[in-house]
């Protein structure tokens, strides 16, 4: 039982990290309240920060990218109790975020700019809706499961693990993949893009398109045809048709 409640301790605690990170990650990309964002800090060269941030999200985009692989749960779960897998996974992801949010460097130079009021409200109120859409989303394909919570209270409770069924919640039947969307709106709606800023906005879309076919390759061996029919019926991340009926497939949840 001891080491039921340390799991789950664990587990808590790691959410908890998530939860600091993500408020923080919002002030980061949106240059306010927090004491260090994207462009924020002391100058260097060019080349140098170019380097240093291109590290930080590389080393946030194979922690995220392998981490999630079937291949590294399954090692993982030799060394620790599978009930903690998701946790320790979110747990690294944060660490990842915290070392970029602490060491990112300030680029210079702004691509694109604002003084219009209305156009001003516009970006922002994106940039709102991104977030709202990010966190919207991980309630409808089950919260509590993406972060691990679930794992490690079933543990403690002594009951086993289920998978969460296979449906459509709401925003998933107009896009595959609307947390990734949320992300995009986040990244890019601004009403003063840096060059630090954009590099980020780009960054990120890529990897977050490559990871969607990581992601989906994952989902089809879980699901198989249920996964490739949701896939030929609805659209990526831009919702550029009519949304499936209600209870048709959908995605069960994010992998990555």
């Amino acid at each position: 039982m001891a080491s039921r409640i340390g799991v789950f301790v664990y587990g808590t605690a790691a959410y908890a990290v998530f939860l600091a990170t993500f408020l923080y990650a919002l002030g980061f990309v949106g240059n306010f309240v927090v004491p260090k964002s994207i462009d924020s800090g002391a100058a260097m060269p060019f080349g140098t920060a170019l380097l240093v941030n291109a590290g930080l999200l590389a080393a946030f985009a194979v922690q995220h990218s392998v981490m999630a692989r079937r291949p590294f749960k399954r090692m993982l779960a030799r060394v620790i109790p599978e009930a903690a897998e998701r946790s320790t996974y979110v747990l690294a992801s944060s660490l990842a975020l915290i070392a970029m949010f602490a060491y990112w460097q300030p680029m210079g130079g702004v691509v694109w700019s604002t003084d219009d009021a209305v156009l001003s409200a516009m970006l922002y109120a994106g940039f709102a809706m991104g977030w709202m859409i990010v966190l919207a989303s991980t309630f409808l394909i089950n919260h509590f499961d993406l972060f691990g919570l679930r794992q490690v209270w079933l543990y403690l409770k002594g009951q086993p693990y289920t998978h969460l069924p296979f449906q459509t919640p709401a925003l998933y039947r107009y896009v595959r993949h609307p947390l990734y969307f949320g992300w995009l709106l986040a990244f890019w709606m601004t009403p003063v893009m840096t060059v630090a800023h954009l590099f980020f906005a780009v960054m990120t879309t890529g990897y977050i398109l490559v990871a969607i076919q990581l992601e989906e390759r994952d989902l089809i061996t879980l699901h198989g045809e249920k996964y490739r029919q949701y896939r030929e019926q609805v659209p990526m991340i831009v919702p550029v048709r009519a949304a499936i009926p209600a209870g048709q497939p959908a995605s069960e949840r994010q992998t990555a």
